[in-house]
């Protein structure tokens, strides 16, 4: 009785191939929960769009894609002397940060293949302007395949990135991350001799989202009246109607949160509500039963969910699917249907 992830396939592969024919030079990226669809069937699809290079997460996704992905693969985690056991394969493009660890990785023998990343306005990691003016062009002991950014998300990032090229001149490729179609249009006529390539996640797997839909199955229907008890905390009902028992508990990434990015006056008091009827002890669910989210009866389960329906609601079937509303980048299927 799964949770499901549909996908219009012939819609989700003419989107894939549209923005892979806007983006010259696109490398996909594949990692985490692979965007809801899994990090190996991303790894095949790129493959199948005919990308040269792959993107991951983590070292440890590399095991996963080298099998069904036959290009180079950039891990995007930054290499650390502390990681260990790791791939240092000829097809593996490293991300370097720091000084000490560029010096170390060459220390490791083979030259290995790297792209040395720069501390964007994201501030999470990377080489700063005057420590990447500082290298040398051809770092001994390892082979630079390019530069990085990790840009923040929105657009406005033009003038940033042409401060790293001045950082970097001698670099003729960079590997960008949440550029605009119209920032890479601007920046590839403004430096003609410089090869960018966008990397690219969720604009691609999930940028139609219209072809893509969430459903998960009913597993039981239960009567209640006013003042029954019911669930683990055995709360007491405050009025008549069913507990529907569905598919989707927190394994799956059911009702589970980062923390809220509300940046505007009215998206902070829509944060401070639903803080409101949390402490209350009422969370509204994603999933849908006649056209609206219906609310969770106690916290979701470990792989099921219980809500409730007011009287007069129509009760869907045992085995019957119905709507779930999701962040798919957060969201573990227990099978994915593509036409």
């Amino acid at each position: 009785m799964p949770l499901t992830l549909y996908v219009d396939g012939p819609r989700w592969r003419l989107h894939l191939t549209t923005t892979a024919a806007a983006h010259p030079g696109i490398v996909p990226v594949a990692k985490g929960n692979g965007y809801g669809f899994g990090v190996p069937r991303l790894a095949r699809r790129a493959e199948w769009l005919g990308a040269d290079t792959l993107a991951i997460g983590t070292y440890r996704e590399a095991e996963t894609v080298r099998k069904r992905f036959s290009g180079d693969i950039l891990v995007m985690e930054p290499w650390r002397p502390f990681l260990g056991d790791i791939s240092y394969d000829t097809r593996i493009i490293h991300t370097v940060g720091r000084e000490n660890d560029l010096a170390a990785l060459a220390e490791r023998g083979a030259r290995p293949r790297v792209v040395l990343e720069g501390l964007t306005s994201m501030r999470r990691h990377g080489f700063t302007a005057e420590a990447m003016r500082r290298l040398p062009a051809t770092p001994p002991g390892v082979r630079v395949e390019g530069h990085a950014l990790h840009l923040p998300l929105g657009t406005g990032h033009v003038h940033e990135v042409e401060r790293w090229l001045g950082a970097a001149p001698a670099s003729r490729r960079w590997f960008i991350s949440h550029l605009t179609g119209a920032e890479l249009t601007t920046l590839r006529q403004q430096h003609r001799g410089v090869e960018l390539r966008p990397r690219i996640g969720t604009a691609l797997w999930l940028g139609d989202r219209a072809c893509l839909e969430a459903r998960t199955t009913v597993l039981d229907a239960h009567s209640v009246r006013r003042g029954d008890r019911l669930g683990y905390r055995q709360r007491t009902v405050l009025r008549a109607g069913t507990v529907l028992i569905v598919s989707g508990g927190t394994a799956h990434g059911i009702a589970l949160e980062a923390p809220t990015s509300a940046a505007t006056a009215r998206q902070r008091a829509v944060a401070i509500a639903k803080g409101g009827l949390d402490a209350a002890g009422r969370a509204l669910s994603p999933f849908v039963v006649a056209g609206r989210q219906r609310w969770f009866v106690e916290p979701p389960h470990m792989q099921a969910s219980m809500i409730f329906l007011p009287a007069g609601t129509a009760v869907p079937r045992i085995g019957e699917e119905i709507a779930v509303q999701v962040r798919f980048t957060t969201t573990t299927f227990d099978h994915v249907s593509v036409s």
